[in-house]
């Protein structure tokens, strides 16, 4: 279960998602899938990556992905949503 924290950037309203691998989850417009999510270890400094396909309902190619990719925890500029709405972070990766 990947943990993620959802901004909608319009009402500043945030939300924690926990979002299960394969199992779509909605978010506003947004259809967020996490196909993968891996912590590190407990002895180790703490991480998390998940890989995400995010598709926007509103888009103009409707409902094509508007991110694809892995997003990090601890470095969450590295590979970011780019939308004018919604902001995506992962927080962690935890068992289900």
């Amino acid at each position: 279960v990947a943990e993620l924290q959802a901004l909608d950037k319009v009402t500043a309203r945030v939300s924690t998602l926990r979002v299960p691998v394969n199992q779509p989850a909605q978010f506003g417009s947004l259809t967020i899938a996490v196909r993968a999510c891996n912590a590190r270890p407990p002895d180790e400094v703490p991480d998390a990556a998940a890989w995400m396909e995010i598709a926007d309902s509103r888009a103009p190619a409707n409902g094509a992905a508007v991110f694809r990719g892995w997003m990090f925890a601890n470095a969450p500029g590295v590979n970011m949503l780019q939308h004018p709405v919604y902001d995506i972070r992962v927080m962690e990766c935890r068992a289900g």
